[in-house]
Protein backbone atom coordinates (compact mmCIF):
# COMPACT_ATOMS: atom_id res chain seq x y z
CA UNK A 1 0.00 0.00 0.00
CA UNK A 2 1.22 3.49 -0.85
CA UNK A 3 1.65 5.93 2.01
CA UNK A 4 1.28 9.71 2.11
CA UNK A 5 4.62 11.28 1.20
CA UNK A 6 3.79 15.01 1.10
CA UNK A 7 1.02 17.48 1.93
CA UNK A 8 1.30 20.95 0.42
CA UNK A 9 -1.05 23.91 0.46
CA UNK A 10 -1.31 26.91 -1.83
CA UNK A 11 -2.93 30.26 -1.12
CA UNK A 12 -4.29 31.65 -4.41
CA UNK A 13 -6.39 34.63 -5.47
CA UNK A 14 -9.16 35.55 -5.23
CA UNK A 15 -9.49 33.87 -1.78
CA UNK A 16 -8.90 30.14 -2.09
CA UNK A 17 -6.65 27.61 -0.37
CA UNK A 18 -5.74 24.50 -2.37
CA UNK A 19 -4.19 21.32 -0.97
CA UNK A 20 -2.09 18.75 -2.85
CA UNK A 21 -1.26 15.31 -1.46
CA UNK A 22 1.24 12.91 -3.02
CA UNK A 23 2.00 9.31 -2.06
CA UNK A 24 5.26 7.42 -2.33
CA UNK A 25 4.11 5.70 -5.52
CA UNK A 26 3.82 8.97 -7.44
CA UNK A 27 0.04 9.38 -7.19
CA UNK A 28 -1.53 12.73 -6.28
CA UNK A 29 -4.83 14.36 -5.41
CA UNK A 30 -6.13 17.91 -4.99
CA UNK A 31 -8.36 19.30 -2.25
CA UNK A 32 -9.67 22.70 -1.20
CA UNK A 33 -9.52 24.00 2.38
CA UNK A 34 -10.81 27.52 1.73
CA UNK A 35 -12.25 29.30 4.77
CA UNK A 36 -13.04 32.86 3.80
CA UNK A 37 -11.23 35.37 5.99
CA UNK A 38 -9.32 32.76 8.02
CA UNK A 39 -6.68 31.48 5.61
CA UNK A 40 -3.72 31.67 7.98
CA UNK A 41 -5.57 29.82 10.74
CA UNK A 42 -6.36 26.94 8.36
CA UNK A 43 -2.76 26.89 7.17
CA UNK A 44 -1.61 26.45 10.75
CA UNK A 45 -3.93 23.48 11.21
CA UNK A 46 -2.72 21.96 7.94
CA UNK A 47 0.82 22.22 9.27
CA UNK A 48 -0.21 20.17 12.29
CA UNK A 49 -2.12 17.64 10.17
CA UNK A 50 0.89 17.26 7.92
CA UNK A 51 3.04 15.98 10.78
CA UNK A 52 0.30 13.52 11.80
CA UNK A 53 -0.70 12.15 8.40
CA UNK A 54 2.54 11.75 6.47
CA UNK A 55 3.28 8.02 6.51
CA UNK A 56 -0.38 7.00 6.74
CA UNK A 57 -1.78 4.69 4.06
CA UNK A 58 -3.30 7.03 1.50
CA UNK A 59 -6.20 4.70 0.62
CA UNK A 60 -7.46 4.63 4.21
CA UNK A 61 -9.55 7.80 3.88
CA UNK A 62 -11.98 7.01 6.68
CA UNK A 63 -9.21 5.97 9.05
CA UNK A 64 -7.41 9.27 8.45
CA UNK A 65 -10.66 11.20 8.96
CA UNK A 66 -11.30 9.39 12.25
CA UNK A 67 -7.66 9.86 13.26
CA UNK A 68 -8.13 13.62 12.90
CA UNK A 69 -11.49 13.67 14.68
CA UNK A 70 -11.22 11.07 17.45
CA UNK A 71 -7.64 11.72 18.52
CA UNK A 72 -7.74 15.52 18.49
CA UNK A 73 -9.77 15.89 21.71
CA UNK A 74 -10.54 19.52 20.76
CA UNK A 75 -12.26 19.21 17.42
CA UNK A 76 -14.89 20.65 15.15
CA UNK A 77 -15.43 24.27 14.21
CA UNK A 78 -14.67 26.04 10.95
CA UNK A 79 -10.85 26.09 11.07
CA UNK A 80 -10.33 22.47 12.08
CA UNK A 81 -12.99 21.13 9.71
CA UNK A 82 -11.84 23.22 6.74
CA UNK A 83 -8.29 21.91 7.09
CA UNK A 84 -9.64 18.37 7.37
CA UNK A 85 -11.79 18.99 4.29
CA UNK A 86 -8.77 19.90 2.21
CA UNK A 87 -7.07 16.63 3.22
CA UNK A 88 -10.19 14.53 2.72
CA UNK A 89 -11.06 15.86 -0.75
CA UNK A 90 -7.48 15.36 -1.92
CA UNK A 91 -7.47 11.74 -0.69
CA UNK A 92 -10.73 10.98 -2.51
CA UNK A 93 -9.30 12.57 -5.67
CA UNK A 94 -6.11 10.51 -5.38
CA UNK A 95 -7.90 7.22 -4.77
CA UNK A 96 -10.34 7.67 -7.66
CA UNK A 97 -7.48 8.70 -9.96
CA UNK A 98 -5.60 5.52 -9.09
CA UNK A 99 -8.69 3.50 -10.03
CA UNK A 100 -9.29 5.69 -13.12
CA UNK A 101 -12.91 6.45 -12.18
CA UNK A 102 -14.76 9.62 -11.13
CA UNK A 103 -15.31 9.95 -7.40
CA UNK A 104 -19.06 9.40 -7.75
CA UNK A 105 -18.35 5.79 -8.74
CA UNK A 106 -16.78 5.28 -5.31
CA UNK A 107 -19.86 6.82 -3.67
CA UNK A 108 -22.21 4.21 -5.12
CA UNK A 109 -22.55 5.45 -8.66
CA UNK A 110 -24.92 7.85 -10.37
CA UNK A 111 -28.44 8.71 -9.31
CA UNK A 112 -28.60 11.43 -12.02
CA UNK A 113 -26.70 12.44 -15.14
CA UNK A 114 -26.46 16.17 -14.47
CA UNK A 115 -26.69 18.62 -11.57
CA UNK A 116 -28.99 21.63 -11.32
CA UNK A 117 -27.00 24.80 -10.57
CA UNK A 118 -27.43 28.46 -9.68
CA UNK A 119 -25.18 31.53 -9.60
CA UNK A 120 -24.93 34.77 -7.63
CA UNK A 121 -26.09 38.21 -8.69
CA UNK A 122 -26.18 41.62 -7.06
CA UNK A 123 -23.07 41.72 -4.86
CA UNK A 124 -22.80 42.53 -1.17
CA UNK A 125 -25.08 45.54 -1.59
CA UNK A 126 -27.49 44.18 -4.16
CA UNK A 127 -28.18 46.41 -7.14
CA UNK A 128 -29.16 46.17 -10.82
CA UNK A 129 -30.28 42.58 -10.39
CA UNK A 130 -32.43 42.59 -13.51
CA UNK A 131 -29.45 43.17 -15.82
CA UNK A 132 -27.35 40.66 -13.87
CA UNK A 133 -30.10 38.04 -14.01
CA UNK A 134 -30.42 38.46 -17.78
CA UNK A 135 -26.68 37.89 -18.08
CA UNK A 136 -27.02 34.67 -16.08
CA UNK A 137 -29.83 33.54 -18.36
CA UNK A 138 -27.53 34.05 -21.33
CA UNK A 139 -24.91 31.88 -19.58
CA UNK A 140 -27.40 29.02 -19.28
CA UNK A 141 -28.58 29.48 -15.69
CA UNK A 142 -32.24 29.14 -14.76
CA UNK A 143 -31.82 30.08 -11.09
CA UNK A 144 -29.90 32.74 -9.17
CA UNK A 145 -29.30 33.82 -5.60
CA UNK A 146 -28.84 37.31 -4.21
CA UNK A 147 -28.38 39.00 -0.88
CA UNK A 148 -31.83 39.93 0.32
CA UNK A 149 -30.67 43.24 1.78
CA UNK A 150 -27.73 45.49 2.33
CA UNK A 151 -26.36 45.58 5.86
CA UNK A 152 -29.21 46.25 8.24
CA UNK A 153 -29.75 47.54 11.75
CA UNK A 154 -30.98 45.25 14.52
CA UNK A 155 -34.29 47.07 14.29
CA UNK A 156 -34.47 49.08 11.09
CA UNK A 157 -37.10 51.08 9.22
CA UNK A 158 -39.66 48.74 7.59
CA UNK A 159 -39.18 50.56 4.26
CA UNK A 160 -35.74 48.93 3.89
CA UNK A 161 -37.58 45.67 3.19
CA UNK A 162 -39.35 47.06 0.13
CA UNK A 163 -36.27 46.97 -2.08
CA UNK A 164 -35.78 43.25 -1.35
CA UNK A 165 -39.29 42.47 -2.51
CA UNK A 166 -38.84 44.53 -5.67
CA UNK A 167 -35.60 42.76 -6.58
CA UNK A 168 -37.23 39.36 -6.17
CA UNK A 169 -40.16 40.42 -8.34
CA UNK A 170 -37.85 41.66 -11.12
CA UNK A 171 -35.95 38.37 -11.31
CA UNK A 172 -39.08 36.24 -11.12
CA UNK A 173 -40.55 38.27 -13.98
CA UNK A 174 -37.75 36.92 -16.19
CA UNK A 175 -38.96 33.38 -15.58
CA UNK A 176 -36.07 32.52 -13.26
CA UNK A 177 -36.06 31.03 -9.79
CA UNK A 178 -34.44 33.23 -7.16
CA UNK A 179 -33.16 32.42 -3.69
CA UNK A 180 -32.85 35.22 -1.14
CA UNK A 181 -29.87 35.09 1.20
CA UNK A 182 -30.43 36.90 4.51
CA UNK A 183 -26.72 36.10 5.11
CA UNK A 184 -27.17 36.16 8.86
CA UNK A 185 -27.10 39.96 8.62
CA UNK A 186 -30.81 40.28 9.42
CA UNK A 187 -31.78 40.03 13.09
CA UNK A 188 -35.06 38.59 14.34
CA UNK A 189 -37.12 41.82 14.54
CA UNK A 190 -36.52 42.38 10.81
CA UNK A 191 -36.19 38.75 9.66
CA UNK A 192 -39.77 37.92 10.62
CA UNK A 193 -41.05 40.86 8.59
CA UNK A 194 -38.81 40.14 5.61
CA UNK A 195 -39.77 36.47 5.39
CA UNK A 196 -43.45 37.44 5.43
CA UNK A 197 -42.95 40.17 2.81
CA UNK A 198 -41.15 37.81 0.40
CA UNK A 199 -43.52 34.90 0.84
CA UNK A 200 -46.17 35.94 -1.77
CA UNK A 201 -43.46 36.04 -4.46
CA UNK A 202 -42.24 32.50 -3.74
CA UNK A 203 -38.47 32.62 -3.46
CA UNK A 204 -36.69 29.35 -4.18
CA UNK A 205 -35.62 29.48 -0.53
CA UNK A 206 -34.62 32.00 2.11
CA UNK A 207 -31.08 31.39 3.33
CA UNK A 208 -29.79 31.94 6.86
CA UNK A 209 -32.82 33.92 8.01
CA UNK A 210 -30.92 34.17 11.28
CA UNK A 211 -27.45 33.14 12.32
CA UNK A 212 -27.20 29.45 13.13
CA UNK A 213 -26.40 30.22 16.76
CA UNK A 214 -30.07 31.13 17.17
CA UNK A 215 -31.82 27.79 16.54
CA UNK A 216 -34.84 28.78 18.63
CA UNK A 217 -35.31 31.91 16.49
CA UNK A 218 -34.98 29.94 13.25
CA UNK A 219 -37.58 27.51 14.56
CA UNK A 220 -39.91 30.44 15.26
CA UNK A 221 -39.47 31.89 11.77
CA UNK A 222 -40.00 28.47 10.19
CA UNK A 223 -43.42 28.39 11.84
CA UNK A 224 -44.31 31.87 10.51
CA UNK A 225 -43.61 31.32 6.81
CA UNK A 226 -44.13 28.82 4.02
CA UNK A 227 -40.86 29.88 2.35
CA UNK A 228 -38.39 26.98 2.39
CA UNK A 229 -35.65 27.73 4.92
CA UNK A 230 -32.05 26.95 3.97
CA UNK A 231 -28.92 27.09 6.10
CA UNK A 232 -25.78 25.16 6.88
CA UNK A 233 -22.63 26.92 5.69
CA UNK A 234 -21.83 27.65 9.35
CA UNK A 235 -22.56 24.11 10.52
CA UNK A 236 -19.39 22.05 10.35
CA UNK A 237 -20.33 18.45 11.15
CA UNK A 238 -23.22 16.02 11.46
CA UNK A 239 -23.35 16.87 15.16
CA UNK A 240 -23.88 20.57 14.38
CA UNK A 241 -26.63 19.68 11.91
CA UNK A 242 -28.48 17.26 14.19
CA UNK A 243 -30.47 19.83 16.18
CA UNK A 244 -31.88 21.56 13.09
CA UNK A 245 -33.12 18.25 11.72
CA UNK A 246 -34.66 17.24 15.03
CA UNK A 247 -36.34 20.63 15.40
CA UNK A 248 -37.78 20.42 11.86
CA UNK A 249 -36.70 24.04 11.35
CA UNK A 250 -34.79 23.61 8.08
CA UNK A 251 -35.99 22.49 4.65
CA UNK A 252 -32.74 22.69 2.70
CA UNK A 253 -29.35 21.98 4.26
CA UNK A 254 -26.33 23.78 2.81
CA UNK A 255 -23.17 22.17 4.16
CA UNK A 256 -19.99 23.45 2.54
CA UNK A 257 -17.68 20.65 1.41
CA UNK A 258 -14.65 22.83 2.22
CA UNK A 259 -15.94 23.74 5.69
CA UNK A 260 -17.52 20.52 6.94
CA UNK A 261 -14.74 17.97 6.76
CA UNK A 262 -14.86 17.17 3.06
CA UNK A 263 -16.60 14.59 0.92
CA UNK A 264 -16.68 12.02 3.72
CA UNK A 265 -18.68 14.21 6.08
CA UNK A 266 -20.95 15.91 3.56
CA UNK A 267 -22.12 12.47 2.47
CA UNK A 268 -22.98 11.56 6.05
CA UNK A 269 -24.82 14.86 6.52
CA UNK A 270 -26.79 14.23 3.32
CA UNK A 271 -27.83 10.77 4.51
CA UNK A 272 -28.98 12.20 7.85
CA UNK A 273 -30.96 14.89 6.05
CA UNK A 274 -32.64 12.37 3.77
CA UNK A 275 -34.00 10.52 6.79
CA UNK A 276 -35.77 13.76 7.82
CA UNK A 277 -37.02 14.51 4.27
CA UNK A 278 -34.63 17.47 4.02
CA UNK A 279 -32.90 18.41 0.78
CA UNK A 280 -29.21 19.16 0.25
CA UNK A 281 -27.99 22.20 -1.71
CA UNK A 282 -24.28 22.54 -0.85
CA UNK A 283 -22.87 25.99 -0.17
CA UNK A 284 -20.00 26.73 -2.57
CA UNK A 285 -19.08 30.34 -3.41
CA UNK A 286 -15.51 28.99 -3.55
CA UNK A 287 -13.01 27.58 -6.02
CA UNK A 288 -13.00 24.95 -8.76
CA UNK A 289 -11.81 22.10 -6.56
CA UNK A 290 -14.63 22.60 -4.05
CA UNK A 291 -17.12 22.92 -6.92
CA UNK A 292 -15.90 19.71 -8.54
CA UNK A 293 -16.19 17.90 -5.18
CA UNK A 294 -19.77 19.16 -4.78
CA UNK A 295 -20.70 18.04 -8.29
CA UNK A 296 -19.29 14.58 -7.63
CA UNK A 297 -21.39 14.34 -4.46
CA UNK A 298 -24.45 15.71 -6.27
CA UNK A 299 -24.32 13.03 -8.94
CA UNK A 300 -24.41 10.29 -6.28
CA UNK A 301 -26.79 11.80 -3.68
CA UNK A 302 -30.56 11.32 -4.05
CA UNK A 303 -31.65 14.35 -1.97
CA UNK A 304 -29.23 16.77 -3.65
CA UNK A 305 -31.41 19.42 -5.33
CA UNK A 306 -29.27 22.30 -6.60
CA UNK A 307 -25.64 23.41 -6.54
CA UNK A 308 -24.19 26.87 -5.95
CA UNK A 309 -21.48 27.99 -8.41
CA UNK A 310 -19.13 30.92 -7.91
CA UNK A 311 -18.73 31.68 -11.61
CA UNK A 312 -18.49 35.47 -11.90
CA UNK A 313 -19.39 36.06 -8.23
CA UNK A 314 -18.48 39.53 -6.98
CA UNK A 315 -15.70 38.17 -4.75
CA UNK A 316 -13.97 36.85 -7.88
CA UNK A 317 -14.51 39.83 -10.16
CA UNK A 318 -13.26 42.22 -7.47
CA UNK A 319 -9.94 40.33 -7.55
CA UNK A 320 -9.38 40.79 -11.28
CA UNK A 321 -9.23 38.05 -13.87
CA UNK A 322 -9.29 34.99 -11.62
CA UNK A 323 -12.43 32.85 -11.59
CA UNK A 324 -13.35 29.16 -11.34
CA UNK A 325 -11.97 28.55 -14.84
CA UNK A 326 -8.56 30.05 -14.08
CA UNK A 327 -6.80 27.15 -12.36
CA UNK A 328 -8.14 24.24 -14.41
CA UNK A 329 -6.83 23.15 -17.78
CA UNK A 330 -10.28 22.48 -19.23
CA UNK A 331 -13.02 24.73 -17.87
CA UNK A 332 -15.60 23.29 -20.28
CA UNK A 333 -16.46 20.69 -17.62
CA UNK A 334 -18.26 23.51 -15.77
CA UNK A 335 -20.36 24.59 -18.76
CA UNK A 336 -23.95 25.36 -17.80
CA UNK A 337 -26.62 24.12 -20.21
CA UNK A 338 -30.29 24.81 -19.60
CA UNK A 339 -29.69 25.19 -15.88
CA UNK A 340 -27.50 22.09 -15.44
CA UNK A 341 -23.87 20.98 -15.41
CA UNK A 342 -23.23 17.52 -16.82
CA UNK A 343 -21.58 14.86 -14.67
CA UNK A 344 -17.81 15.26 -14.52
CA UNK A 345 -16.68 11.91 -15.91
CA UNK A 346 -12.89 12.26 -15.78
CA UNK A 347 -10.91 10.41 -13.10
CA UNK A 348 -10.99 11.69 -9.54
CA UNK A 349 -12.65 15.07 -9.20
CA UNK A 350 -13.04 15.22 -12.98
CA UNK A 351 -10.81 18.28 -13.35
CA UNK A 352 -7.13 18.84 -14.03
CA UNK A 353 -5.48 21.57 -11.97
CA UNK A 354 -2.98 23.89 -13.64
CA UNK A 355 -0.28 23.28 -11.05
CA UNK A 356 2.25 25.62 -12.61
CA UNK A 357 -0.16 28.53 -12.35
CA UNK A 358 -1.17 27.59 -8.81
CA UNK A 359 2.45 27.55 -7.67
CA UNK A 360 3.18 30.85 -9.42
CA UNK A 361 0.17 32.71 -8.02
CA UNK A 362 0.65 31.33 -4.51
CA UNK A 363 4.05 32.98 -4.25
CA UNK A 364 2.49 36.44 -3.94
CA UNK A 365 -1.07 35.81 -2.73
CA UNK A 366 -2.13 37.48 0.50
CA UNK A 367 -4.96 36.42 2.85
CA UNK A 368 -8.43 37.59 1.83
CA UNK A 369 -10.03 39.82 4.51
CA UNK A 370 -13.68 39.58 5.55
CA UNK A 371 -15.94 42.49 4.70
CA UNK A 372 -16.63 45.15 7.31
CA UNK A 373 -20.00 46.85 7.60
CA UNK A 374 -20.79 49.74 9.96
CA UNK A 375 -24.04 51.52 10.63
CA UNK A 376 -24.53 55.31 10.63
CA UNK A 377 -23.87 55.32 14.39
CA UNK A 378 -20.51 53.61 13.91
CA UNK A 379 -21.71 50.30 15.32
CA UNK A 380 -20.62 47.03 13.71
CA UNK A 381 -23.17 45.31 11.50
CA UNK A 382 -23.16 41.69 10.35
CA UNK A 383 -21.26 41.11 7.13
Amino acid sequence: MAVIKSIEYFRVVPRWLFVKICDDAGNYGWGEATLEGHTEAVEGTLNEFRTRFIGQEADDIEHIWQLAWRLSFYRGGPVFMSALAGIDIALWDMKARKLNVPIYQLLGGKVRNKVSVYAWIGGNRPADVETAAKARLAQGFKAVKMNATEDMGWLDAPRVLESAVERLKKVKALGMDAAMDFHGRVHKPMAKQLAKALEPYRPLFIEEPLLSEHPEGIKQISELTTCPIALGERLYSRWDVKRFLQDASVDVLQPDVSHCGGISEIRRIAAMAESYDVAIAPHCPLGPIALAACLQVGIATPNHVIQEMSQGIHYNTEAGDFDIHSYVTDASVFTVKDGYVDALTGPGLGIEVNEDLVRKVSMTSTPWPNGEFYGPDGGIREW
